[in-house]
This record gives C-alpha cells, sequence and structure tokens, in this order.
C-alpha cells in the first residue's frame, strides 16, 4: 500500500495547520476547563468552516461524503494543537443521527454534539466495548457544552434532555456529565460505521498529541543545560527520544493505511499503537522536562493529560487488541 498524500490533502492539512497555529489553543484549553466556551465556540465555528465536520457527513447533508484519510489528517492537526470539544462525538454524532437538519447543523459548526454509550455490542464478531459502568448513567464527554446529546444503547439512539453534574477527569479539558435517555431517535442507528471512524479520529488526534509532545521535549532538551552541555546532548536522551519517535513513525503508516482499508482490525490496530506511542511519549516528554512537567501552569501539562485520556477513549487498548485477534490477528 503506498500511502502517499494528494496536493489537495497537503493543502488541506497545511490550511488547518495555520487556521490553528493563529489560534492560541493553549489559551483556548484552560478557558474551556473552567467551563468558559466562548473561545472555543469561536475556533469550532472555524474548524466547520473549513470543512472538519464536513468529512463524516453525506453531501445531500452538505458534507463532503465520508472522506476517512482527509478525517484522520484533520485530527492529527486537532491533536498536535490539543483542541478541546467533543470533536470525535461530533464525528460520530453525524453518521449516527437520522434527521438531515441535525446534521448540517453539525456540519455547519453551529451544533456540537456528544455521545454516551450505555451496554456492550459488538463489532463484526470483536469484543465488546464495554464502558465503565456509572451509578447515574453512562458518561459524556462535554455534556456540559454540548447543544445535542445522544445516548447510544443496544435498544438505539436516544435524545438526552439534559446532563447531570459536572465531573472531573484526568484531563482538565474533558469535562465528564452523565446523561439519562430521552426520546428515541432510531432504533437501528448505524453503530459499526460510527465506532470505526470514532476509533479513527481517537487514534489520530492520539499521533497528533505525541508528535507535539516529541517536537516540544526536542527543543526544551536542545536548550537545557547540565554540566555545560544541553541535555538533548546526553546519549541516554537520546536514546529515550529515539525510542519514542520510532513508535509514532510506526504508528503514523498505521494510522493513515487504516483510513484507506475501514477495516475493524486495522482500525483498532492503529487506535492501540497510536494510543499507547502517544502514552509513552507523554512519560518521556514529563521525566525529560524535570520538575516543571509536573506544573498544571506550564502548557505541557495540556499534552500530557490528554494523551492518557485518548489512551482509553473509544476503546482501552485491550478491547483494541480482541479485536485484532478476533480477526486472526492477521494485519498486525
Amino acid at each position: 500500500m503506498r500511502l502517499v498524500l494528494d496536493a489537495e490533502q497537503r493543502a488541506f492539512t497545511v490550511s488547518l495547520e495555520a487556521l490553528l497555529t493563529g489560534a492560541d489553543t493553549p489559551s483556548v484549553v484552560r478557558e474551556w476547563s473552567r467551563g468558559e466556551h466562548g473561545s472555543g465556540r469561536a475556533l469550532w465555528g472555524r474548524l466547520a468552516a473549513a470543512g472538519v465536520f464536513a468529512l463524516a457527513a453525506p453531501e445531500e447533508y452538505d458534507g463532503v461524503g465520508v472522506r476517512p484519510v482527509e478525517l484522520a489528517l484533520a485530527f492529527m492537526a486537532l491533536g498536535r494543537h490539543v483542541v478541546p470539544g467533543p470533536l470525535v462525538e461530533t464525528v460520530a454524532a453525524a453518521v449516527l443521527l437520522p434527521a438531515p437538519d441535525l446534521v448540517k447543523r453539525l456540519v455547519s459548526g453551529e451544533t456540537l454534539a456528544t455521545v454516551a454509550y450505555d451496554g456492550p455490542y459488538a463489532l463484526d464478531g470483536a469484543a465488546d466495548l464495554r464502558p465503565v459502568p456509572t451509578p447515574d448513567g453512562p458518561y459524556a464527554l462535554d455534556g456540559d457544552a454540548a447543544d445535542l446529546r445522544l445516548v447510544l444503547t443496544p435498544d438505539g439512539l436516544y435524545a438526552a434532555a439534559g446532563h447531570g453534574p459536572v465531573r472531573p477527569s484526568l484531563d482538565p479539558a474533558r469535562r465528564l456529565t452523565t446523561l439519562a435517555p430521552g426520546d428515541l431517535l432510531t432504533a437501528e442507528p448505524p453503530l459499526a460505521k460510527a465506532l470505526l471512524l470514532a476509533r479513527l479520529a481517537t487514534a489520530a488526534q492520539a499521533l497528533g498529541v505525541g508528535l507535539a509532545l516529541l517536537d516540544r521535549t526536542v527543543a526544551y532538551v536542545g536548550q537545557r543545560t547540565q554540566f555545560g552541555a544541553p541535555v538533548g546532548s546526553f546519549q541516554a536522551v537520546k536514546h529515550q527520544l529515539a525510542d519514542v519517535k520510532t513508535a509514532l513513525e510506526f504508528a503514523r503508516p498505521l494510522v493513515l493505511a487504516a483510513a484507506v482499508t475501514l477495516d475493524p482490525a486495522d482500525v483498532a490496530a492503529a487506535k492501540v499503537t497510536a494510543g499507547e506511542a502517544a502514552y509513552a511519549t507523554a512519560r518521556t516528554a514529563l521525566q525529560l522536562h524535570g520538575a516543571i512537567g509536573y506544573t498544571a501552569e506550564y502548557d505541557l501539562s495540556l499534552w500530557l493529560t490528554k494523551a492518557r485520556a485518548l489512551r482509553t477513549a473509544w476503546g482501552s487498548p485491550q478491547e483494541c487488541r480482541d479485536t485484532v485477534l478476533s480477526a486472526g490477528g492477521r494485519r498486525w
């Protein structure tokens, strides 16, 4: 398989990177973590205008048709710039919703959607995706910020009228709330397709987070000195950075190949590989930054907590490995 981006894909990536570079996303993340969504909603609108959410919607719903490769490229950029909000959940909602008017509002950026999953289901014979049970209902990401709250159960897709109290998360920018099913929207949502695109987007987002962590750490060890020399010149530091760079570069083609094939085993393999690579990079970045890496005031923390949270979002490493193994491990 030859994974080479065409001119249109490269131009899309460059334009999205330019948009996000000028958005001061660390400030947006910190405001979002405090429950202040103004700057985040403004950035959301610019992302919608750039066509990010159109990549998961059919043309008749104002989308461009499902474009998995472009979706992966977009979410790599979103992860690299640690953009907050229910990004993956909005993509999943664009696949799940049966109402054209609702999907059009997602594509335009007018509506933010979140999805909570309540109950196990299998994907092409793979292991069940089993959420952690909660006493009040399933957790949803950013239920306080979302305009449209959805609950998936084995019986169908439901709208939720409201949300429970905001609960803390490992990543302060990932605010969790509980949802309760309300009106039934459809008894037969396309679960498999939604899970595939959600896992693919999460894998790409994790890869982007890992790449940003590596870039920041390389820059830091090149500036920090000990014994009169840059820390980055020490052999042990070089080995650590080489290990995580290798892991990230191994994950990149898996993510892009999974976007091409959309095979459940390929997507699961990409998800676990990118998630573990990003998490390993986060651990290395924290160690090489020393004590400053532990401080919440230092921007590195925004990427560190995101890497850990994405590792288990939309399927834990074990669940993804089970999916690969259920397919005979033919691609892993």
